[in-house]
């Protein structure tokens, strides 16, 4: 059992209980943050894209306007074959036209096509026109034709091209393979900064304490498997430190379970052979009462309390010390007569002055085990007469009363008392084993163990009042639920 409450479950030690790299939170991480650079970039590069092609059909529209302004200014309109053909083959079109006031004229043009697929006004184009422009070029061009016009400078006038569309999807093209290369760079870079960064704040952190939880789980009573908290003042340092004053708490409470254990293993081995020696004094101590020497007669009732207690601490000790109580049985039950039962076994005769009251009513009902509510009451009432057989004042009234009454399907039963109350030391820690003793070289078993009998029947037993000359138990007990 010893071994047991020190943290051996009999499993074996969960060595393997390591994630895998591909599933671990640093692949994921890196994994996450590439993907999201990779969708801002595509944000970006959709727009980048379309305004490389405007820039790119406005530079040649440009090119023509100068090459137009040239043609208008000089003397002659008319060139020769070979001067036409350099110039758009030096601009890209297959045509410039200006319309100015109105009239328009074509100023240079080689073979003119027999169609113009699509008409750009480069002045009135939307950004999402030119988008969906873009990526018809890039999807379905490299054959047709555009006819591209717009203003150019403070001239006024409306310059017009007729431009093949291959050269724009070709620069599209290489436009966009340079920005996706550059993007993959940018993201994996910045995945590596954000991934080292991220992985030095939080993973590798977080990473020790999932080991030091795994192997404080595997031997919880070696100290050196606490974790030791860094000094940050984030929320990884908070957390680093609640888990280490959690182990720390954790492996104090395992050590006192462990010292628990072994005592109630010590004490189950010796209970036989100390029964039979306490027996032994008992029965001697009977003897001792029929000697009429006066000093034996007065100090005999002293043996016999003392053999007393001596029996209550053994057998409170050996019955905390079990590893679980057994479930109740609970059946119907009259309070009254049980109660009778629990005055019979009280040392009332230590002090003739103390009055037992069995307030219950006779017909009075409970649903609980009877072998438990027997300790329960025993317990409190025991502990009521040993407040009260200390006060030696006559005028004083000394009253136990055990009532009862019912709300509901619940029974409640109050164990009344006129001693001097608890202290405050003992209220503080009424329930506690070995600390809610009210009375010095007391256990404070019996409230412990008569608590644990309470809940186990679904109830509560709570101090409802502990003042001077007034001290009220209260045992909450609900009726067993009927099944179906």
């Amino acid at each position: 059992m010893a071994e047991k409450m020190a943290g051996d479950t009999g499993e074996k030690p969960r060595e393997t209980d390591t994630v895998p790299l591909t599933r671990g939170l640093s692949t994921k991480l890196l994994v996450l943050t590439i993907l999201f650079v990779m969708i801002a970039e595509v944000l970006i590069f959709i727009p980048s894209v379309a305004n490389f092609g405007m820039q790119w059909m406005m530079q040649r529209l440009e090119n023509a306007a100068s090459v137009s302004i040239i043609l208008m200014e000089g003397e002659d309109e008319k060139l020769a074959p070979p001067i036409r053909d350099e110039l758009l083959m030096a601009t890209g079109v297959k045509a410039i036209a200006v319309r100015d006031a109105d009239v328009s004229r074509i100023l240079v043009v080689t073979d003119m096509p027999p169609m113009v697929d699509e008409h750009i006004d480069l002045d009135a184009i939307t950004p999402t026109a030119a988008i969906a422009q873009t990526f018809s070029t890039l999807f379905f061009g490299g054959d047709r034709v555009f006819r591209i016009y717009g203003t150019v400078g403070d001239t006024g006038k409306i310059f017009e091209i007729l431009i093949p569309d291959a050269g724009l999807r070709d620069a599209m093209l290489t436009y966009a393979r340079n920005v996706a290369f550059l993007s993959l760079i940018i993201s994996l870079f910045t995945a590596t900064l954000v991934f080292y960064a991220i992985n030095r704040i939080m993973i590798r952190p977080i990473r020790a304490m999932t080991q030091s939880m795994l192997s404080f789980a595997a031997t919880p009573d070696d100290p050196r498997r606490v974790i030791s908290p860094e000094e940050r003042g984030d929320e990884i340092g908070v957390a680093e430190r609640e888990l280490a004053r959690m182990q720390s708490a954790l492996q104090k409470t395992l050590g006192e379970q462990k010292r628990l254990a072994d005592l109630g293993l010590a004490v189950s081995k010796i209970n036989h052979d100390m029964r039979n020696m306490l027996a032994s004094a008992h029965l001697m101590s009977d003897r001792l009462s029929t000697v009429d020497d006066p000093a034996v007669k007065m100090l005999t009732p002293r043996l016999l309390r003392t053999l007393d207690r001596a029996v209550i601490y053994t057998e409170g000790v050996l019955n905390y010390g079990r590893t679980q109580e057994a479930p109740p049985t609970r059946r119907r039950l009259r309070l009254h007569a049980l109660v009778d039962e629990v005055q019979s076994v009280l040392p009332l005769e230590t002090d003739d002055r103390i009055e037992f009251v069995n307030a219950v009513p006779e017909d009075f009902e409970i649903n609980a085990d009877s072998e438990h509510l027997f300790r329960v009451l025993a317990n409190l009432c025991r502990n009521a007469i040993q407040a009260m057989a200390g006060d030696s004042e006559p005028s004083v009234i000394k009253r136990l009363t055990v009532a009862a009454d019912r709300e509901d399907h619940t029974a409640r039963i109050h164990v009344t008392d006129t001693g001097p109350g608890l202290p405050q030391k003992a209220r503080e820690n009424l329930f506690a084993p070995f600390r809610g003793s009210a009375k010095s070289g007391g256990t404070g078993l019996g409230l412990a163990i008569a608590q644990e009998l309470v809940r186990a029947h679904g109830g509560a037993l709570e101090l409802v009042e502990s003042t001077g000359g007034h001290t009220v138990f209260a045992i909450s007990i609900p009726d067993q639920p009927r099944l179906g």
